[in-house]
């Protein structure tokens, strides 16, 4: 069972013990992401990300990896479109250790210049293995399409041209308006002693008076029905759809997953067996969902020959609108809803995934349940749930697309996807 606490100065505490785990799984959470960027400061939370790796005052960036190293520890950190997380996960005996080397790049990273030339290198040959991906490329395409002028359009990485503006003043500034005691969530799930936990992270920061506030987001989407293309030159065409989803937290997001699952989520769902095993038309097709503060999207992705796109596009609309009009069988509902609580119970089986679940929910302000509440909120989804999803989530007059690929067939398949 989970515990809250709060800090004197704003710092939010949560943490679960799981004393049949030998390990600990330590994140410092941030509200903090692309989405809460002004267009001249896209993927300054990324670049700061990375540059808690690179020396603080205590130690250089050897030595903090060499820290974690020596315990077989795991360091690492992601950046997100709402939120940025830097974790830990170790063996319980080094849980000091683990918090000691977090707060150290948190409260002391130092930003020195030389390692800031070092690491833009390396963030633009991140940015350059995106590119070269063509099924990462139509996902970013995607969100253009879909969410407009909203910050949520804004790629995480940012674009090569401002990365090479920013100086260090970019990075500290932004660092000091977003990393601050209001605006951060410290999550433990695992092995540790109760009563040892919070003198161990008060020692650390408790004296740190960084307040700030929480950023701000802007709930309105006004986003347009459209369709994009990048050109590529490569074999095959990537193609994907968005249709609106659900914002984070809203309680249709389980009866979604099963549709998801039944839909284009699975081996056995339907679009993949209708393209892939039957017809054979494309190596890679899928469907999921993503959830934001201000909305969502249901996306469905797939890769073809480019001569194969207008039969793969007909049979998923088919498909959308099969599933519009006859919805699904029995069988096939309570397949997906099973497949959704094993996925869950054996997805949540370690220190990792309880951290994530429990320093996400209370940086985002969203529920906060335990597995078991989790898996009794799958059981009690019934048919008409997933219909009612169904109902809401497949809007043609919504729906935007992306396209990468050397050749543009944008209006032969915007057709087929607004009128089939």
């Amino acid at each position: 069972m989970y515990k809250k606490f709060q800090l004197d100065n704003g710092i939010r505490i949560i943490y679960e013990r799981i004393p049949q785990f030998k390990s600990v799984s330590i994140g410092f959470w941030f509200q903090a992401g692309s989405s809460y960027e002004k267009p001249e400061e896209n993927g300054l939370s990324h670049f700061i990300e990375h540059m808690l790796f690179k020396g603080t005052k205590k130690r250089n960036a050897k030595q903090i990896a060499e820290e974690m190293d020596s315990v077989g520890g795991q360091l690492n950190a992601f950046t997100a479109k709402e939120f940025t997380c830097l974790y830990c996960k170790i063996i319980d005996e080094h849980l000091e250790l683990g918090l000691d080397l977090l707060s150290d790049m948190v409260l002391n990273s130092m930003f020195d210049d030389s390692e800031l030339e070092k690491e833009r290198g390396v963030i633009l040959e991140e940015i350059a293995m995106y590119e070269d991906s063509p099924e990462d490329s139509v996902h970013e395409l995607l969100a253009e399409a879909f969410f407009g002028k909203h910050s949520l359009a804004k790629p995480i990485l940012g674009s090569t041209d401002q990365l090479l503006k920013y100086k260090r003043a970019d990075l500290v500034n932004f660092y000091n308006q977003y990393y601050t005691t209001d605006n951060f969530v410290i999550a433990v799930a695992g092995n540790f002693q109760e009563e040892q936990l919070i003198p161990l992270i008060k020692s650390r920061f408790e004296d740190w008076n960084k307040r700030g506030s929480v950023p701000s987001v802007v709930k309105e989407i006004h986003a347009e029905s459209r369709i994009l293309f990048k050109r590529k030159e490569i074999e095959q065409l990537h193609v994907s759809l968005s249709f609106p989803g659900l914002e984070a937290g809203n309680d249709d997001i389980y009866p979604l997953l099963v549709m998801n699952n039944m839909f284009g989520g699975s081996m056995s769902s339907r679009l993949f067996q209708k393209v892939r095993e039957e017809r054979g038309l494309a190596y890679s097709i899928y469907s999921y969902p993503s959830s934001y503060i201000p909305g969502g999207m249901f996306n469905i992705y797939a890769s073809m020959k480019p001569n194969q796109s207008e039969i793969v596009l007909k049979l998923i609309m088919e498909e959308v609108e099969m599933l519009k009009k006859k919805g699904f069988t029995d069988e096939e509902f309570h397949m997906a809803r099973e497949q959704l609580k094993g996925n869950y119970i054996l997805n949540n089986e370690s220190t990792g995934s309880r951290m994530n679940s429990i320093g996400k929910a209370r940086l985002m302000k969203e529920e906060i349940m335990t597995p078991s509440e989790v898996v009794s909120k799958i059981n009690s989804i019934r048919p008409n749930d997933v219909e009612r999803v169904i109902k809401n989530i497949f809007q043609k007059e919504h729906v935007c697309a992306a396209l990468v690929g050397s050749e543009d067939l944008s209006e032969k398949l915007w057709n087929i996807i607004k009128c089939t």
